[in-house]
Order: structure tokens, then C-alpha cells, then sequence
């Protein structure tokens, strides 16, 4: 599998608390919350923890979702035991592929989208006050996308002691386009010019495009996206 990354402050938060997460046939994003640095802190401690637990194991959505059980209680147990680092937790959107499927794991409002033979859609569903809202009919996706709450994640890694990921497995086909983001891009750039941009460019150009787009449009939060392409 072909990928690249981005990750970019912004243009007005003071640090980046993103991270890309990329190990063996491993990649995603996670997206930190919390005071002066806490975010920062869970988001790359999530990673580099589930880089290093996924290590040379055989893809498996019983093993992704135990590791992301135990990653919570230390993360978790983390912040009990630093005052400093109190109601820090991060997003984590990741897929770790196998020979045959990629399978995906998901909590909070990061996103995971696939462009396959032209059709461009989100797979995960945003863990997020106001998703929960437009689901079950009381706002608009439009209602939504200005929502003063829109940012307020109902999931994280890290908050509770116990916390439940979405994981599944999907079948891989050659050409299929996996993007993987934060909502600095998300909330700024629309499906639709995803996938525009997804099907007319190759990744590099791709990414520094979509990076840009959110740049231009107020880069208000921290960007970080990671693109792949299965290969034939």
C-alpha cells in the first residue's frame, strides 16, 4: 500500500496536537484534547503504544480492539497520576492492513473516508454530540457543520477506563483511496471536493492540496491527514 502524510499547526492554534501514526501496515491519525500540552501528550502516547503493541502481529479486529482496551487504561491511568495532565485524551482513527482486508478502528471525530471506482464516502461515524444529533433527526448536516458544539466529542481515548472503539474489516480492491483525517480538514473542506481532489491527483499532490484548501479557509485547528492507495 502507497501512502503519504501531512500534519500542520494551523494558522491559529500555538502547538500541534496531532499525530500521525504510521508502524507496520499501520496508519491513522489522532487528534489530542486537553490543557497545555496534556493533548499533545495522549495523542503521541496512543500512537507510539499501539505502533509498538501491533508490532508483528497478524491483523485481527479481536486483537486491534484489545489493544486499544489496554491503550485506554494506561493512557487513562496516565492522567490520574499527573495532575498536569488531568481530562487529557485524543481521537484515534487507524487502519492496519492485512493481505486481503484493512481493518479500522475508530473513537471520537477523526474520520476515515474511501474513494473506490469513483465513489467517495465516510466510513467512520463521528463519536460526537452533534453527529448523535443529525442521526437521529434533530439537526441538519448543514444545522451541524455550524453547531457552537460541533467539536465536542461523546468518545476519546483516555478519558475513561474503559472506552469502546468501532472496529470492522474491509475488503481491500486494487486502486481503492483511503483518507484518514483530523477535523482540521474535515471541518473545513466538504466531502465533495475530497473527492474531486482524491480522484484528479496523485497522492503527494493530493495531500498538499487538501492541506492547503484548509489553510486557506482559516486553518483554525491543527490539520493532519494521512492518504493510501492499495496497490495491484
Amino acid at each position: 500500500m502507497k501512502w503519504v502524510s501531512r500534519t500542520h499547526v494551523g494558522n491559529v492554534r500555538p502547538t500541534n496536537q496531532d499525530t500521525v501514526i504510521l508502524g507496520q501496515n499501520l496508519y491513522g491519525v489522532a487528534d489530542g484534547m486537553g490543557g497545555h500540552l496534556a493533548g499533545d501528550i495522549a495523542s503521541r502516547m496512543t500512537g507510539e503504544l499501539l505502533t509498538e503493541a501491533l508490532k508483528g502481529l497478524q491483523p485481527r479486529t479481536d486483537t486491534l480492539t484489545q489493544c486499544i482496551s489496554d491503550i485506554n487504561a494506561q493512557v487513562f491511568s496516565r492522567q490520574l497520576t499527573d495532575e498536569t495532565l488531568r481530562g487529557m485524551g485524543t481521537t484515534l482513527t487507524v487502519m492496519w492492513e492485512g493481505p486481503e482486508s484493512v481493518f479500522l478502528a475508530h473513537i471520537g471525530d477523526s474520520r476515515a473516508y474511501l474513494l473506490r471506482n469513483g465513489d467517495f464516502r465516510q466510513i467512520t461515524r463521528d463519536h460526537s454530540m452533534v453527529a448523535e444529533l443529525v442521526r437521529e433527526g434533530l439537526l441538519t448536516e448543514e444545522e451541524a457543520a455550524v453547531h457552537p458544539y460541533r467539536h465536542m466529542i461523546t468518545r476519546a481515548v483516555g478519558t475513561d477506563p474503559a472506552v469502546e472503539a468501532d472496529v470492522e474489516a474491509v475488503d481491500k480492491v486494487p486502486g481503492d483511496r483511503w483518507l484518514l483525517c483530523s477535523d482540521g480538514l474535515s471541518g473545513c473542506v466538504p466531502n465533495a471536493e475530497m473527492a474531486e481532489i482524491l480522484a484528479q491527483y496523485s497522492l503527494q499532490e493530493a495531500a498538499d492540496r487538501l492541506l492547503q484548501l484548509a489553510l486557506t479557509r482559516g486553518g483554525q485547528d491543527n490539520i493532519t491527514l494521512v492518504l493510501t492507495e492499495v496497490e495491484a
